[in-house]
């Protein structure tokens, strides 16, 4: 039936990498050996390390420009902190030399290796944002848009004799762009061929499963290598599906995978849904305490502005005691005669 899915075999050899993709993969080797803490939020693009200094943790974020290494990477923090070696107007964006002189032989694990123990032999201290939100969506700085997914291509590490290679770049729908997001970043996507299967789950996961930023794994349903229910078809509904997309999409609408996983989408909707529900209702309380939280950081604030003065007048009170102690010895003792 390879006249019929000319994709899903026989798709050719994979291109191999650029020697920018290699420097790229080999930067992010290096980042993910250094660190074990490492989070990717974003594959080849966005990793985040958790850090925690003074009891406060400090996410330090990493973003990598499409054409890393030659392009230097973005690092900020978050929460805002005051630091030499963060930028003193929004308190997020790191500054030091070892960013702004990041080269194609730098090696980037070792740079952020480097930004971590500067911020453990002098801690940065947090600055008040002013807002119960986040100053910026994701831990995104603002005023930087999302990077697109850079297109690499990966061959199975393992493969057997019976195992078919995996199919083209072209056969894997590209992530849907943010709303936010122009088309500044790289040219624009054309819409899904069909309405159905743009509404599926973007990006599909290339192996058996995939984990999520929480750690969930999603088990994706097994896709045979044939479908049985061709069999049952002569050669001429066979042809009336390959030339009418109507009925090749009908016949996978009907693929008893495809409703699983629709299924489980919707089942996610509703359970994000839900969550974001329950989100709004508890603004109100965290707002209360965040309110009350500010109160009493004003009211520490101004108890240890009286504390200080305190301490202060006891160190003169202590001061002058001790130079009426000493005059009075000094008074007491009697005069010798030469």
């Amino acid at each position: 039936m390879n006249w019929l899915f000319p994709l899903s075999k026989g798709s050719g050899p994979l291109p191999p990498l650029s020697s920018l993709q290699q420097q790229r993969q080999r930067q992010i080797e290096s980042l993910k050996a250094a660190h074990a803490s490492l989070a990717e939020i974003q594959k080849d693009v966005e990793y985040r390390i958790p850090f925690t200094v003074n009891n406060s943790t400090i996410n330090v974020n990493i973003l990598l420009p499409p054409q890393f290494p030659q392009e230097k990477p973005v690092v900020s923090v978050y929460p805002p902190v005051g630091h030499h070696l963060v930028d003193g107007n929004n308190g997020t964006m790191i500054t030091s030399p070892l960013i702004t002189n990041f080269g194609m032989h730098s090696d980037l694990g070792k740079v952020i290796q480097s930004l971590l123990d500067e911020f453990w032999k002098s801690p940065p201290a947090l600055m008040s944002t002013g807002s119960a939100g986040f100053p910026y969506s994701m831990y995104k700085p603002s005023g930087i848009a999302p990077y697109p997914t850079q297109a690499f291509h990966y061959g199975p590490r393992h493969m057997g004799p019976s195992q078919a290679p995996p199919p083209g770049p072209s056969a894997v729908p590209s992530p849907a762009p943010h709303p936010g997001v122009d088309g500044a970043h790289g040219p624009p996507r054309a819409p899904a061929p069909y309405g159905l299967l743009s509404d599926l789950p973007l990006p599909v996961p290339t192996g058996d499963s995939q984990a999520g930023l929480n750690g969930h794994m999603y088990k994706m349903p097994e896709i045979p290598e044939s479908f049985p229910e061709l069999c049952d078809m002569n050669l001429t509904h066979l042809s009336d599906m390959s030339e009418n997309e109507d009925l090749l999409l009908e016949f996978f609408v009907s693929l008893p995978q495809l409703k699983q996983v629709t299924d489980d989408k919707e089942e996610l909707v509703t359970s994000i849904v839900d969550m974001a529900k329950k989100n709004l209702q508890m603004e109100p309380q965290l707002e209360g305490k965040r309110q009350e939280m500010l109160y009493k950081y004003e009211q520490l604030t101004h108890m240890k502005s009286a504390f200080e003065t305190k301490m202060q007048r006891q160190h003169e009170l202590s001061e002058v005691s001790g130079c009426t102690r000493n005059t009075m010895i000094i008074g007491e003792q009697p005069l010798i005669a030469c």
